[in-house]
This record gives structure tokens, C-alpha cells and sequence, in this order.
């Protein structure tokens, strides 16, 4: 009966500390405290050519904003560590910054911006343009990003689809193996051409559901982004973070009100 009741006691006591730990973890986690910006570029230029496209000095402006106010440029994976709970809670004032596509004025403008500043970027890749796409780099550009170690690159799908479109098209049976074609064959080809571990997605067009999520975390997937315009928040789905889709037209004030969450 002694020892009934000491170790009765000892499950009383340890589930109580578990408990009265977990709830000051989740005080300590509150929207004033926990609200993250994931800033989404495209490409870069010294002009404006189209929509998606930001110059050199709007995207350096941004860089300079940020520092000049107290801003601290993190690693997505940084972000992502804290859902997946492998870390503590970002800093306040933390930014993360995100390219996807590839294009090639990522490695011509981007990059002596990114050295010049030594930020983190995460860099989301379709495979199936790199070395083939006009507008898009090559493995060896991708392979020197690698190097100066201020980028983690992850994957785009394969080849960027528009799922909704395909699923109109497709019957059930071939769509589920096409979901699992985008997903597995870019994971698979980043990995074997840069000798990298791939598992975070941005979804293409923002476009997700629960059905794409499933299927993103058998093939192992921790995180995946959208283009939903607001701050990231503590209790939010790892594979459903919101990212603010940027163009030139966002600068000076406008940019200071978006990180600013205004």
C-alpha cells in the first residue's frame, strides 16, 4: 500500500509540473509577442518589366528598413523549428525572407544584395525549369547559392500546376498519382542534384487544402506556404503559413505599414 501511494504520488506531482509548465509555455506565447512577417519575392531588376518584378533599390530599401529599426532577419527553418517544437519562440521584430521560382535575376541582382547584407533567404524551386527554363538558373547557379550558405533551398513542385485545374481534368486515381508525382519527383531531384534535405513546400498559386496537406506530409513535408497576406501567428497550421506576396509598388510607408502589421 506504501509504495501504491508514493508512486501515486510521484504521477501527481509530475503531471502537475508537465502541466503547470505547458501552460506557462502557452502564456508565454501571444500574438504581441509571436507575429512574424514572411516576405515573398519573385524576381529582381533595376527596372521594373512586370508585376512580380522588384528593383534592386526598392528591395535594398526594404533591407535597410529593417535593420535601421531594430528588425532581425531569421531562417525560415528558424520559423519553422518553433511549430514542429524543435525551438524557442522567435524574437520579437523577427522578419523571414522567401524567394520562389528561381528565376535567374536571383543569382544576376538578388545575390550581392544577400552577401552585401548576409541575410537568410529560403529559396522555393520547380525543378523541371531549372537548366531548362529560359528565365530560370541553372544547377550550377543553384549549387553556388548553396555555397555562401545563406540560402536554403526547398522545393516549388515539380512543375508548378495550378492543382485545381488539374484535378477538373483528371480522374480521381489519376490525380491522386499526379499530386504524388509533383511532390515526391522535386523532393527527390533537389536532394540528388544538391545534396540537400528537402522538406518544406511553398504551395503553387497559394492554392492548398486538407486533401494537398495529407498528401505533403506522407512525403515528408513539415511545413508549406501560401500567399495569404498576413503575419504569421503562434497557433498556426505549419502547412498552411501565410507569406506577403511583394511588388515594387511596396515600399517606403506601405512597406513600413505591412511589417509593422498595421
Amino acid at each position: 500500500m506504501i509504495n501504491r501511494f508514493f508512486l501515486f504520488l510521484f504521477i501527481l506531482i509530475f503531471v502537475s509540473t508537465a502541466h503547470a509548465e505547458y501552460r506557462t509555455n502557452i502564456k508565454s506565447i501571444n500574438t504581441s509577442a509571436f507575429s512574424v512577417p514572411i516576405l515573398l519575392y519573385h524576381r529582381f531588376g533595376f527596372s521594373v518589366t512586370d508585376s512580380m518584378t522588384i528593383t534592386i533599390d526598392t528591395f535594398e530599401s526594404h533591407l535597410k528598413y529593417l535593420k535601421s529599426n531594430g528588425y532581425k532577419i531569421i531562417p525560415l527553418r528558424q520559423l519553422v523549428d518553433f511549430y514542429i517544437k524543435k525551438n524557442k519562440v522567435p524574437e520579437s521584430h523577427s522578419v523571414v525572407i522567401v524567394v520562389d521560382d528561381a528565376h535567374k535575376s536571383v543569382f544576376s541582382h538578388m545575390l550581392p544584395v544577400v552577401k552585401k547584407y548576409n541575410i537568410p533567404v529560403t529559396l522555393f524551386v520547380y525543378p523541371s525549369a531549372i537548366s531548362n527554363a529560359s528565365y530560370a538558373m541553372t544547377w550550377e547557379q543553384l549549387r553556388e547559392l548553396k555555397k555562401t550558405g545563406l540560402f536554403d533551398i526547398q522545393s516549388h513542385t515539380y512543375w508548378h500546376p495550378n492543382f485545381n485545374k488539374e484535378k477538373k481534368k483528371m480522374s480521381p486515381s489519376d490525380y491522386n498519382k499526379f499530386i504524388d508525382m509533383q511532390m515526391k519527383k522535386s523532393k527527390d531531384k533537389l536532394e540528388k542534384e544538391l545534396g540537400i534535405y528537402v522538406d518544406m513546400l511553398a504551395w503553387p498559386f497559394g492554392i492548398y487544402n486538407n486533401e494537398l496537406e495529407a498528401k505533403a506530409k506522407q512525403h515528408g513535408y513539415i511545413a508549406a506556404f501560401t500567399i495569404e497576406r498576413r503575419h504569421a501567428k503562434p497557433y498556426d497550421n505549419p502547412m498552411s503559413l501565410p507569406r506577403y506576396l511583394l511588388n515594387n509598388s511596396i515600399k517606403g510607408k506601405t512597406f513600413e505599414r505591412l511589417i509593422n502589421n498595421e
